[in-house]
């Protein structure tokens, strides 16, 4: 009687051993298969846009260069509150002329008072070009502020923000 038991017990292990092996295989197949899906249909995704992907510039990866602006305070910032608000509102026409122009796709103050005050990311092949931009800054011009300039990679599709931003603004500066 206990050879038949100890017979049914393998049996048993063999069959359930096999299930289990065949069950794994499974599972690691479907996540394969899963897998190359998703990667099949990101490489065939029928959202690209080449049309939008040229008008803004993008490459493959939909990115494209640009120029980043650090502005940093500069030495000549005692000024009187009017001088100050006048430069100020120079500073702002300024930016509006030239994101007018496609050259400067975005450009925001940092919250604080630290050293550095804002960004300017413009939409330029070279850094020579952007220190032109920002030398027709009258904040530039005074004093007020210092410009770091690097060339950086981004999405292609910032250059749209601004007709976003024209939307949803409801008070234009």
């Amino acid at each position: 009687m206990y050879p038949i038991i100890y017979l049914r017990i393998l049996l048993f292990s063999v069959l359930f051993t096999h299930i289990l092996a065949c069950h794994t295989e499974h599972q690691q197949h479907a996540r394969k298969t899963n897998l190359s899906d998703k990667s099949s249909s990101t490489k065939n995704d029928t959202s690209y846009d080449a049309t939008k992907a040229t008008l803004f510039g993008a490459d493959d990866y939909g990115m494209k260069k640009y120029v980043m602006a650090f502005l940093k305070r500069g030495p000549n910032r005692d000024r009187p509150k009017e001088e100050a608000d006048a430069l100020q509102q120079a500073h702002m026409e300024n930016i509006g002329k030239l994101a007018e122009a496609g050259k400067l796709v975005l450009a925001g103050p940092f919250l604080g008072n630290g050293e550095l005050r804002g960004i300017y990311i413009f939409d330029v092949p070279t850094i020579e070009e952007a220190r032109k931009l920002t030398e027709t800054d009258p904040a530039i011009q005074a004093g007020s502020l210092e410009m770091e300039l690097k060339e950086w990679y981004g999405s292609a599709a910032i250059i749209g923000v601004n007709e976003v931003h024209e939307s949803i603004a409801k008070i234009k500066m």
